[in-house]
């Protein structure tokens, strides 16, 4: 299997809900070095896994509609705990959605996989990973 990972950041703000999350619960900033990782068991035509110019330029639209806002007025995520876990899905998601709509160019039709880790640190992160 070969893969490619880029990498951008986010700035966010948001609440958690529940007693787990502690201090949390209360309106808090963070900021996220975001990996997204594309993966094929062959290379394409060109010997790449995906172009990594339209690999970086789709990551940073994605986190765009995400950064600089406060999520817990973000209408997406009405009712959501905005985690760790559950960011790295919607960023993941949102990137399936632009493979599948040619955004990524027709070399990213033969990807079968992404991930998209999300470092809250240098000793914490968390990752999800799906199929394409």
């Amino acid at each position: 299997m070969f893969s490619v990972t880029v990498r951008d950041h986010i700035m966010i703000a948001h609440s958690f809900q529940g007693e787990v999350f502690g201090p949390a619960q209360r309106l808090h900033g963070a900021t996220f070095v975001v990996d997204a990782t594309f993966r094929r068991p062959d290379l394409d035509e060109n010997g790449i896994v995906v172009d990594i110019g339209l690999a970086t330029d789709q990551l940073k639209a994605v986190l765009g509609e995400l950064t600089y806002r406060n999520l817990d007025e973000e209408p997406a995520f009405a009712g959501v705990n905005t985690t760790t876990e559950v960011l790295s899905r919607v960023i993941a998601d949102r990137l399936a959605d632009r493979i599948d709509a040619g955004d990524l160019g027709p070399g990213a039709q033969g990807l079968t996989g992404i991930t998209v880790t999300l470092h809250e640190s240098h000793v914490a992160w968390a990752s999800y990973d799906r199929t394409l």
